[in-house]
């Protein structure tokens, strides 16, 4: 049977549900949004005189949760547009409309019983073939489904989201007994291709995998702190960033999801567990004490931690009353951040003998016995459980790459030293004389299944740049980027300067790469898989230029910049750029020319320049200023005032999406540019666009004029300037940098309407950002910037 997701339903509009409701929404199925009819009027509903019977009173609980989705942060929908795409209803009178749907995704509360009652009113009104899934984070697929049709059992499974939907990327899909293979792989490519999740195939065990592992490793390390006389802020301060995992570390951790959902989900793997590994997952006296009191977390506002005024405090686990957050400062902290790499960080850490190696070894160790003692029992191998871990709970590192790194057979004799029982799959690895979970042979990863090593199965559409790089070579490269043939005729230019900031280096790149492109392969993709794709120009750089009034220097940077982007623009091959994360002021530039933009869901591109009290140089505010006029209908006479108010204000207040989308909408992309929901399909989509366009006969852009607004156009930009200056709203060089953006996007002293060349806009936009480089209250934002990460108001 071919399945198809055109419509869904989720039962249940809390959290997770209106979550799921949005992530659906993000990418365009329209969704039925369901939950139970309330038991009484509210006072609002009496004062307009609904009774219960009304359908606003019937559907409070789903509607309600729709305009909650318009008010979270982080933002659920990716634009408020795709609201439109839900509608909110009820179980009672809306449960016949679930025959018209193609995925009914049950997110109810936990319990058996509920969820057992519901499917069988599902059960009585679904069309055959129609796929049925349950959210749960932990009960029991198998007992959930039994009783239902034949049919039913056939398309039933676990699809456990992460929350929130939208960001998190781990998708748990667990089968029942019951349901069809083909029903199984069809989730798994539509999880992967079309919800852009992380897929990994769980077994039905007691919280599946990530959750599992995940709640052994929190109540160890409350274990262990209390063990050995911890504060909590003491282990934040090692198990967070320096050990490849979230800010959040683990207390933080646990405020975000919430003390009662952490105690729920330990309770769920408890109850179903004996022996030593149910005394683990007892939750400690402190925590129930929490629990009793209403300390949950982020949702009643204390936790672990708890924030008055300005300052947080962490809480004394023996006391119950809150101190000052405390940080652990050892040697080897300091000795790990000087280490290149995680695992060379990690492995310092685990085995230093001071207080940072006691804590580090006493919740890693017992974490990696688990985890391979669950081997076979949880999921089929290593590297489902590892990516598990990665993709639920942000791990850099899944726990058999850090038993890798630390040593398997030097961890191993320090586990028999103590005492410690072996499992018997890490047994068997050493037994067989290997010395890691994990090896790479030519570019390929392969992993070890308990008797040999197998290759890890890689998705076409996954192009992991630093393994393709090992396999294929690199075509030319320097200190900021890299060229790489990506097959088909394709070539990929990859920055990987520190930041992804651009730099001279960086320019030299581009300007041989369009060059071999058009002389030897069919187009070029502009992209990479570092942390961000770029943070802009290299500010350090023109700080340190423009201070020491190095101004010819700093003139010949910004021209190779801007002719570096016009190169981009005019190639005889089509360019794809493949922006994603922070794409920030030069980042944006070097992707506003391109021929195509593919970009990701969570793409944040502006033009910030302003925040450092400079304007884009490159070419940004011309471009941006075309996209608009590109982006109007043919035929209709268009107000140029209005484009350039709008490329003003975008600019002026140095406005980032939040999204992909809202990157369309602040017209950074256009419509027919891309934007891949599974960021690791990103490069293989853009170079399928940038093949397409060859295919298709691409030819360059002809040079064309460009009508600007000139000395009318100005004045009317500066009109709201000057308001907010005279109000105090803005500083007097905060006007000073709006009136040169103004020049710039106006086209200078010309009548309204005339029509200019590109590069005298370029030359207006480079002498605007060479005369505020130079000036020291833009000096002192770039400085302010580069010291404290944020901006400077002068």
């Amino acid at each position: 049977m071919t399945y198809q997701i055109k419509k869904a339903a989720v039962l249940g509009s809390g959290v997770m549900g209106s979550g799921i409701a949005a992530h659906l929404a993000n990418i365009g199925i329209p969704t039925l949004l369901l939950d139970i009819v309330p038991n009484e009027v509210n006072n609002e509903e009496q004062t307009k005189g609904f009774s219960l019977e009304h359908p606003a009173v019937r559907n409070r609980f789903a509607q309600t949760a729709l305009q909650k989705l318009l008010k979270q942060k982080p933002a659920p929908l990716t634009s408020k547009k795709n609201l439109q795409l839900i509608t909110a209803g009820n179980l009672e009178d809306d449960l016949e409309k679930l025959k018209d749907m193609d995925w009914i995704i049950e997110v109810v509360v936990e319990n058996l019983e509920v969820k057992k009652s519901l499917y069988e009113k599902i059960d009585a009104v679904r069309k055959a073939g129609t796929i049925v899934s349950s959210n749960t984070s932990g009960i029991s697929v198998n007992a959930m489904v039994e009783g239902r049709s034949e049919d039913f059992g056939k398309h039933f499974l676990g699809t456990h989201f992460f929350n929130p939907p939208r960001y998190l990327k781990l998708l748990e899909v667990i089968p029942a007994t019951t349901t069809d293979f083909e029903v199984v792989e069809f989730m798994k490519k539509f999880g992967e291709d079309v919800l852009g999740k992380g897929v990994v195939l769980a077994k039905d065990t007691p919280n599946f995998i990530a959750n599992r592992i995940g709640t052994y490793g929190l109540l160890v390390s409350l274990r262990e702190m209390q063990a050995r006389g911890y504060s909590v802020g003491e282990v934040d301060s090692v198990t967070g960033p320096l050990i490849g995992r979230p800010k959040s570390a683990t207390f933080r951790t646990l405020d975000v999801v919430g003390l009662d959902t952490f105690a729920h989900v330990a309770k769920n793997v408890h109850d179903l567990t004996t022996g030593e590994e149910q005394k683990v997952f007892e939750v400690p006296a402190f925590l129930d004490k929490m629990l009793e009191n209403k300390w949950l977390g982020a949702k009643t506002g204390q936790g672990f931690f708890m924030k008055k005024e300005k300052e947080i405090f962490e809480l004394n686990i023996d006391t119950l009353e809150y101190e000052s957050v405390k940080k652990l400062t050892t040697p080897s902290m300091e000795m790990a951040k000087q280490q290149k790499g995680l695992s060379a960080k990690v492995k310092t850490l685990t085995y230093a003998k001071d207080r940072t190696g006691e804590l580090l070894w006493s919740i890693l160790s017992p974490t990696l016995l688990y985890s391979a003692e669950l081997h076979g029992e949880i999921a089929d191998d290593i590297v489902a459980i590892d990516q598990a871990m990665k993709w639920g709970f942000g791990w850099q590192q899944g726990p058999f790459e850090i038993w890798d790194a630390i040593g398997v057979n030097e961890s191993v004799e320090k586990m028999k030293a103590e005492g410690l029982e072996i499992p018997y799959f890490a047994h068997s690895l050493l037994d067989k004389g290997f010395n890691s979970f994990y090896k790479e042979e030519n570019g390929d990863q392969y992993f070890f299944d308990g008797n040999d090593y197998k290759i890890v199965p890689v998705n076409e559409k996954v192009i992991d740049l630093k393994r393709y790089k090992k396999k294929h070579g690199v075509i030319k490269s320097n200190a900021g980027a890299s060229l790489i043939d990506l097959g088909d005729g394709i070539a990929l230019l990859e920055f990987h300067s520190k930041s992804n900031s651009i730099g001279i280096d960086i320019v030299q790149m581009i300007n041989f790469a369009v060059d071999e492109v058009e002389k030897n392969y069919k187009g070029l993709v502009i992209g990479n898989q570092g942390k961000n794709f770029s943070v802009g120009a290299n500010l350090g750089m023109i700080l340190m230029e423009a201070q020491d009034d190095n101004m010819f220097e700093l003139d010949f940077v910004v021209r190779s910049f801007q002719n570096a982007m016009m190169k981009i623009k005019y190639s005889s091959k089509p360019v794809v750029a493949a922006p994603f994360a922070m794409t920030l002021g030069g980042g944006a530039e070097a992707c506003l020319p391109a021929a195509h933009i593919q970009a990701t869901t969570e793409t944040y591109m502006g033009l910030v320049e302003v925040g450092v009290g400079l304007i884009p140089g490159g070419g940004g505010n011309k471009e941006l200023y075309m996209k608009h006029l590109k982006g109007l209908p043919n035929g209709v006479q268009v107000d140029y005032q209005n484009v350039a108010n709008k490329v003003f204000e975008t600019i002026a207040m140095a406005k980032v999406s939040t999204s992909g989308e809202e990157a369309r909408e602040n017209n950074f992309l256009n419509f027919a540019d891309g934007i891949s929901v599974n960021p690791d399909h990103q490069l293989y989509d853009a170079k399928q666009a940038a093949l397409s366009l060859a295919e298709a006969g691409y030819k360059a852009p002809i040079h064309e004029k460009v009508p600007v607004t000139g000395s009318p156009g100005y004045a009317t930009l500066l009109l709201g300037a000057e308001g907010m200056f005279l109000s105090g709203f803005i500083s007097e060089h905060d006007m000073k940098i709006a009136k040169k953006l103004a020049y710039v996007i106006a086209g200078g002293e010309v009548p309204y309407g005339t029509l200019v060349d590109e590069q005298y806009l370029l030359n207006l936009e480079r002498e605007a950002f060479l005369s505020l480089v130079a000036d020291p209250k833009s000096q002192a934002r770039m400085q302010y910037m580069l010291v404290k990460g944020k901006p400077l108001r002068n």
